[in-house]
């Protein structure tokens, strides 16, 4: 049974849609954001077992899939090229290859990420792991991914769920064999973070150079 919102939850979703509206005032109209808001709340108040970080979760996802559906609907020729990373849970693998695009990238690359089985929040380790490289995921939260958001990535990187991603034409998909770091501790999690760097630094370098050609 889905779980439900508080008044005070609610005062939240209403001043989220607001900013959205703000947000992609002029790129998209009222009603398609409104639409997105609710149903972003819808899909995440039906996995959720605590409506604690919905509010803010539902904004984040409907914030994700409006900016896909503005790469949809645009000329993408003008835009940045974009990534999305995909693992089972979302707290782990594709949070850290996320961090490290987004930190590699340095605004040059539009990055996604999501699960097919969010988890409620970032693995511990794999945040303090990456604190060490100086990257900061301690505000990210796992979520679903959606058609809109596989469908505007010009590259999906899955990483131990790629069945379960639907694929498109006009993707370029890449799956990366990559440990777990669930369930692992620090010592063990270095070297997957360091594994993830090195994936990503590469996948990088080819974005760059096919842009150029």
């Amino acid at each position: 049974m889905p779980v439900s919102l508080s008044t005070a939850e609610m005062l939240q979703i209403r001043q989220a849609a607001e900013r959205l509206q703000r947000q992609f005032d002029g790129q998209l109209n009222a009603e398609t954001i409104e639409r997105f808001m609710n149903d972003s709340l819808g899909v995440l108040l039906e996995r959720s077992k605590t409506s604690q970080w919905v509010p803010l979760l539902a904004e984040r996802f409907a914030r994700d899939r409006l900016r896909a559906l503005v790469r949809l609907e645009a000329d993408t020729s003008t835009m940045n090229p974009s990534v999305l990373f995909l693992c089972v849970h979302n707290a782990g693998r594709s949070q850290m290859a996320a961090g490290w695009m987004r930190h590699l990238a340095g605004g040059e690359i539009d990055v996604f990420s999501g699960g097919s089985e969010p988890a409620e929040t970032v693995n511990a380790v794999a945040v303090a792991a990456m604190a060490e490289k100086g990257i900061d995921i301690t505000s990210e939260i796992p979520q679903p991914w959606s058609d809109e958001i596989v469908r505007a990535a010009d590259v999906v990187v899955t990483m131990g769920c790629g069945d379960a991603c639907p694929v498109f034409p006009g993707n370029r998909y890449v799956d990366w064999e990559l440990e777990d770091p669930s369930g692992k501790d620090l010592d063990q999690v270095r070297p997957i973070r360091d594994e993830i760097e090195e994936r990503v630094r590469g996948l990088l370098a080819d974005i760059k150079t096919s842009a150029r050609a």
